[in-house]
């Protein structure tokens, strides 16, 4: 397991104990992580949309023939 992995293990346990010791209910531990995915890919979406974007619109030397000189 990478160090990533472990990290992003070892942060959702401490936010989960975290969560329980507050004294939120396992249905309330699953709104939070239910909504936290849907956050997670409404970015993704957004992220996306914006990347398309980007590759749609040309660049402004983009077929131009230009060329730096060097």
């Amino acid at each position: 397991m990478s160090t990533d992995q472990k990290g992003t293990r070892i942060l959702a346990r401490t936010f989960f104990n975290q969560l329980r010791a507050s004294g939120y209910t396992p249905h309330q531990v699953i709104g939070i992580a239910t909504e936290l995915l849907e956050l997670v890919t409404t970015d993704l979406k957004e992220g996306d949309k914006a990347v398309a974007a980007a590759q749609a619109t040309p660049a402004s030397d983009a077929g131009t023939g230009f060329q730096p000189r060097v």
